[in-house]
């Protein structure tokens, strides 16, 4: 039953699209422009840096503000499992945010909102997640690689700290962890599987925090908004 109360509370969060929300404020739905997608990088592309990180900073707070709820409701009932209750949390952010009922299930990747949960879930998570997004973003500019390695990297790291024993969790408990982290990693990579065609093409657009993206020539939307 818990699990099951974890999976709405994140789901309930993940419902709050920021960028489908922020575009709504300006006149337009943001999945009809651009890539089409409700997250960070396209509204980044179609607005500008302001918007993009306004939008990466509320949809990264949705997960963290659902996962300090989970702790702070069972950190005390549910010692022995909390983290895995706070995956379940964060889980259901996530797929709130890629799948939002509302908006016929067509949202974003989940990238930031897996960020809200790296940050929240336990700090030794972090430093890699931050080396490795921002690694490669600003090597190569591709905000579609730093996401697949930061996924990468924190199923890893997962799998490390758990059997070291970090979490304090039982191994039945803890496998179930890694079954929904691993669930969460192949649906990031399946969201991701157009970026990833064009990455091995060399195709995929290139992303720029203080000027125009390179790689993929502009639509006629995109010039509208930002003029």
């Amino acid at each position: 039953m818990e699990r099951i109360f974890c999976l709405l509370i994140g789901y309930v969060f993940g419902l709050f699209q920021t960028a489908y929300i922020y575009g709504r404020m300006h006149g337009i739905d943001i999945r009809n422009y651009g890539s089409g997608n409700a997250g960070t990088t396209n509204t980044l592309r179609v607005f500008g840096t302001k918007a993009g990180l306004l939008v990466l900073l509320g949809d990264i707070m949705k997960c963290i503000f659902a996962v300090v709820i989970t702790g702070a409701v069972f950190g005390s009932s549910h010692p022995d499992m909390v983290y895995l209750l706070k995956m379940y949390t964060a889980a259901g952010a996530i797929i709130g945010h890629n799948f939002p009922f509302y908006l016929k299930f067509k949202g974003g990747k989940g990238i930031a909102a897996t960020a809200g949960l790296i940050l929240s879930f336990h700090p030794y998570l972090i430093p890699m997640g931050v080396i490795l997004f921002f690694g490669a973003f600003f090597i190569t500019h591709y905000v579609s690689l730093g996401s697949l390695l930061v996924y990468a990297g924190f199923m890893i790291e997962l799998v490390v700290l758990g059997q070291m024993g970090t979490f304090g969790m039982t191994q039945a408990l803890l496998t179930e962890m890694y079954v929904i982290a691993g669930l969460l990693t192949i649906m990031a990579y399946w969201k991701h599987r157009e970026n990833i065609k064009r990455l091995l093409s060399g195709s995929e657009r290139k992303t720029y925090l203080t000027h125009k993206s390179t790689g993929t020539e502009e639509t006629a939307e995109e010039k509208s908004v930002q003029n």
